[in-house]
């Protein structure tokens, strides 16, 4: 290795930075530099080393050392990188410069020393440079950098707080993301199997088990920032999972799985906002095979079977209701506006407002563990577990500066807080459905006007929920086609789930609609201190909100959805290319909404009141207040709500329709056109 004294002329830091800041203005011109590839090879050493030995004292400042040191970097990472893309008009030239740093110069080890500098900015630019090299020497000569390994793994089993793990652990993530994306796929395994071992110390250490020994590390210095990174690392190791299938498991892919309760703990013991954010959101994700959807580009979520995570899953899910069940809602602090854990002042109401993120990934974390737990639960005493624990998330909304107001209708909850959000609205609409269907199968009870109001008054009733889905995109059915070729989503399996419990409950649905006509959708989810908004998501006429059209699901068919009924099956069912399936026509239905008026009938005195052992959902009589305006299941109600309903699904049904008969939609969908059709006939045959 040549020293750094037979690198140069002893030149000052000013001359350094000039030759420096000229290599920078060529690099970012596209031009050649005067000098030889060496020569500007040198120069960046020089940076990197910091301070020339000899340098005049006045000019061997702290910042300018700093100065250069940062320069230097960051003109070496964006040189890499030009080079690695091919972005560089220069590429032969810049590649010279590249081999005599690597190569002759042996620039890596002084670039993996930096990562020690207490100078924040310097120890992640050099982090961020060290990655990018990393993937441009394995470009180049199809290896990883043994020095880098080295230091990673020796920092990850030493596991100290400070400046050198969080570089570790930042440039071991970004490398791993960019080999997900498709950059030398096939050295993903090599790397997690020669990490694995580390990283598993590093995660017993800052994720313990215990729940004590994880309270007693958040109050350390540092802890937020490295957990965070962890927390990141955590997301790309389970991601990588996904890549490789069930051929190839290893500890430290399924960490986010094993460690759920260390998790949960630092979730309730942070004192830090955006470090609560960041967990949640990694078990979210987790709970829901969505990890790196934010920069995977397709890779992950290219909708392959997760069969080989059930078991990890099932782990998540008894860590949660484990938790939950020991009052860990209780200890989950939701602050107003993390502003991304900055020191940015709260303007006005601001902080009455509380952060809405958290509140969706709390409620969809415990709604999705119920969900998955009742599959395989059995006995009617899931019933009340699962109003137990739909209780306690009640309670936690409204300890967290939230409150249900004037609550004719409970069920508005799931619009209200997840409006924002629609792949999470979708998929808290599929969880309470599948709770619902789950509890009514296993109950046997034949009286479905019971069901029903216990399921509106646990807010859980399904019919509710669709209808006020329908009015939060003001019955727009071009909506619903968005969400029906979005990939972003689970609409798709939700409202042919729905569908077919509808074709089996009209009266419950036409039910609904007559209570949520009688309501005025006055229920609201308000802040304290906030006068009453009501949101789009409750009102009939609220305006339509920006959806955006994701790629279509090319591949994608609908599967078998439990139909015990072959003939039935909507799988087996197919439309005639554009002809109708329904007799009464869309015309009809909208004349019929223009002459329609609302009959609503309720019953004025609720008595259910069903103890653990019946067959509806447990019921306080606090709670029956939300389901009385719940018509009487008489056939006789007519609701211009129903209406409107229908006529959107009818107009859904004929574009869908014609789409499909010139080849333009992207699977087939003569299931779901059967399913439409139905809801259609039903209604006709209402009388409505």
């Amino acid at each position: 290795m040549e020293t750094t004294e037979s690198h140069g002329d002893q030149s000052t830091v000013g001359q350094v930075f000039t030759r420096l800041t000229e290599a920078y203005g060529c690099f970012l011109s596209g031009s050649g530099p005067g000098r030889g590839a060496a020569d500007v090879a040198r120069v960046i050493l020089s940076g990197v080393c910091g301070v020339m030995p000899g340098a005049p004292a006045e000019h061997c400042s702290v910042n300018s050392a700093a100065e250069l040191t940062c320069m230097s970097v960051t003109l070496l990472e964006r040189t890499a990188s030009s080079v690695l893309s091919h972005r560089s008009e220069g590429s032969v030239y810049y590649t010279e410069v590249l081999r005599v740093l690597f190569e002759d110069m042996d620039v890596m080890p002084r670039l993996v020393h930096l990562f020690q500098a207490e100078d924040l900015i310097i120890s992640h630019l050099a982090a961020k440079c060290v990655s990018t090299c990393v993937m441009y020497n394995l470009h180049k000569s199809g290896m990883l950098s043994p020095v880098w390994q080295k230091k990673c793994a020796q920092t990850f089993d030493s596991s100290p707080p400070g400046t050198e793990l969080d570089a570790c652990v930042w440039s071991v993530t970004e490398v791993l993301k960019e080999l997900i994306k498709g950059a030398h796929q096939e050295f993903l395994g090599n790397l997690v199997g020669a990490f694995d071992g580390s990283l598993c110390i590093l995660c017993s250490k800052w994720l313990p088990k215990e729940g004590k020994e994880a309270a007693q590390c958040a109050s350390s210095s540092g802890w937020g920032t490295t957990v965070c990174l962890l927390m990141d690392l955590l997301e790309v190791l389970a991601a990588s999972r996904l890549i490789f299938g069930p051929s190839v498991c290893l500890e430290s892919q399924r960490m986010t799985y094993t460690h759920s309760s260390a998790i949960l703990a630092v979730i309730s013991s942070s004192r830090e906002n955006f470090v609560k954010r960041r967990a949640l959101l990694l078990l979210k994700r987790a709970m829901l095979h969505k990890v790196g959807e934010d920069w995977a580009l397709g890779e992950v979520s290219s909708g392959q079977k997760r069969d080989h995570l059930k078991l990890d899953v099932c782990v998540l899910v008894q860590s949660v209701l484990t938790a939950v069940a020991d009052n860990w809602l209780e200890r989950v602090q939701v602050e107003p506006y993390s502003f991304f854990g900055g020191t940015r002042q709260a303007r006005g109401d601001e902080y009455l407002k509380p952060d809405s993120v958290m509140l969706r990934a709390v409620s969809l974390i415990l709604l999705k563990s119920i969900e998955l737990h009742i599959q395989t639960a059995a006995g009617t005493d899931s019933a009340t577990e699962v109003y137990r624990h739909l209780q306690n998330l009640w309670g936690f909304l409204r300890r967290c500066s939230v409150q249900l107001t004037e609550v004719a209708h409970l069920c508005c909850w799931i619009s209200l807080l997840f409006g924002e959000q629609d792949d999470d609205m979708m998929e808290a609409a599929r969880a309470l459905l599948s709770m619902f269907l789950n509890h009514r199968l296993c109950s046997g009870s034949g009286d479905d006007v019971a069901v029903l109001k216990a399921a509106c008054a646990s807010g859980c009733n399904p019919h509710c929920h669709f209808v006020l889905l329908l009015q939060s995109v003001s019955f727009d059915h071009s909506t619903l086609l968005d969400f029906l070729i979005s990939t972003e989503t689970c609409f798709l399996e939700y409202f042919v789930r729905y569908l077919k419990y509808l074709g089996d409950d009209w009266q419950g649905f036409t039910a609904a609609c007559g209570g949520i006509s009688a309501s005025g959708d006055r229920s609201a989810l308000t802040h304290k201190g906030e006068p009453a908004k009501f949101s789009s998501c409750a009102l009939p006429t609220g305006v339509n909100p920006p959806v955006e059209r994701f790629g279509l699901a090319a591949g994608l068919h609908l599967v078998d959805y439990d139909s015990s009924n072959s003939d039935s099956d909507p799988e087996n069912m197919e439309v005639a290319g554009g002809g109708s399936v329904c007799e009464k026509p869309a015309s009809v239905l909208q004349q019929k909404q223009n002459e329609s008026s609302t009959v609503l009938s309720s019953d004025p005195n609720p008595a259910l009141e069903t103890g653990p052992q019946g067959h509806s959902l447990p019921v306080t009589q606090s709670h029956l207040t939300s389901c009385a305006n719940i018509p009487l299941l008489t056939g006789q109600v007519t609701c211009e709500t129903s209406t409107r309903a229908v006529l959107c699904l009818s107009e859904l049904r004929e574009v869908v329709t014609r789409l499909h008969t010139k080849k333009l939609f992207p699977y087939n969908p003569s299931a779901l056109l059967k399913l439409l059709a139905q809801v259609e006939n039903c209604y006709q045959r209402s009388g409505l």
